[in-house]
């Protein structure tokens, strides 16, 4: 494919429309209407094209638009209906695979779906989506289907509670892409909307960088980091003479831990290890170690590898056997945490 191809998101969002939502179905549109109106502002800035389908799922599942321009989307105001039981199992089943049948010609397609519940699988052995199939056959097929997926297909779902958690886990569905949002109120659905428009961001930032889907699409982490997403990053080491990596034996000051290495200290060539959770600037750089290797990769890249937006967000060490994040730091008394390592650019 020639370097300026087309980049093409298929979008999806597959919307519980079960009874108990009828509390929130305002807010439902609201929140999906807002996402439709980010993902037409960002294509329009990264130049890639975007095709949003939607589905509302209750006894049965609808496909109430297909592939369809981002820039010439209708409000979901007179498309979502509530009422029913909740076929979440069929749901993902029928869009996914209805979602397939999209030709692939001529671009780089990617395909990203959100499924979004509040409550239990309950309907979907009676429904027609999935006829005459026992709950166990059900999730075998969706399990069975998430495994298969080509790499360029991300599959995501938003969950209520733990106990959500563990049947999307049950079902198949990747760790790092199942999110608990809370069910009961307005403000919870808000707070849903905000998570699946920073994982659309990362995907988003992420297709530039050559990464054409991700199986911890809700981590902003050191566990997004792989030896596959690194060079599809186009990440490449730094030359080893250009850093130094020292280690921490005590809780010190940044500039104390660098002059004591017998380093002159100058304002953001320091970086320290992530090691808890916290917000990090937009402006902030990051670098990435690798640790069989001491090898360190470090630019732009690395921070869309990480999933990092923009802006400030808040991002977690996360257990990594075989990379540490390190992020630059711009203050001169941060305390280094003893038992890590510092990373000093010269």
């Amino acid at each position: 494919m020639s370097g300026n191809q087309n980049y093409i998101n298929h979008v999806a969002l597959v919307l519980d429309a079960s009874s108990s939502m009828s509390g929130l179905s305002k807010k439902v549109v609201e929140v999906a209407d807002q996402q439709i109106a980010y993902l037409a502002r960002r294509s329009r800035e990264l130049d890639q094209e975007t095709r949003v389908t939607v589905y509302v799922f209750a006894d049965k599942v609808e496909c109430v638009i297909y592939d369809k321009d981002v820039l010439r989307m209708p409000s979901l105001k007179q498309l979502y209906r509530v009422g029913g039981m909740t076929a979440l199992l069929a749901a993902t089943l029928k869009s996914q695979r209805e979602l397939a049948q999209t030709a692939q010609l001529y671009g780089d397609h990617s395909f990203l779906t959100f499924v979004l519940t509040d409550g239990q699988e309950n309907a979907s052995h009676r429904c027609p989506d999935a006829p005459s199939r026992s709950a166990r056959e059900l999730i075998g097929a969706v399990a069975g289907m998430i495994e298969h997926q080509e790499d360029n297909w991300t599959l995501a779902v938003l969950v209520p509670d733990q106990m959500g958690k563990r049947e999307a886990m049950n079902y198949g569905f990747p760790k790092d892409n199942i999110a608990i949002w809370d069910a009961t109120s307005t403000q919870g659905l808000e707070e849903a909307g905000q998570v699946i428009q920073e994982a659309t961001e990362k995907f988003m930032i992420g297709r530039t960088k050559g990464i054409r889907g991700s199986r911890a699409v809700f981590s902003t982490g050191a566990e997004a980091v792989n030896r596959q997403t690194i060079e599809a990053a186009g990440l490449t080491p730094m030359d080893p003479s250009g850093y130094a990596l020292v280690p921490v034996t005590e809780a010190v000051a940044i500039r104390e831990g660098v002059t004591a290495a017998g380093h002159a200290y100058r304002t953001g060539g320091a970086f320290y290890q992530l090691s808890k959770t916290e917000k990090i600037q937009a402006r902030k750089r990051i670098a990435v170690l690798e640790k069989k290797t001491d090898r360190v990769y470090t630019g732009p890249e690395a921070r869309a590898l990480l999933g990092l937006p923009d802006a400030e967000t808040r991002v977690k060490p996360d257990h990594n056997d075989e990379f540490t994040i390190f992020v630059q730091s711009t203050s001169v008394n941060r305390k280094l945490v003893a038992r890590t390592r510092l990373l000093i650019m010269h």
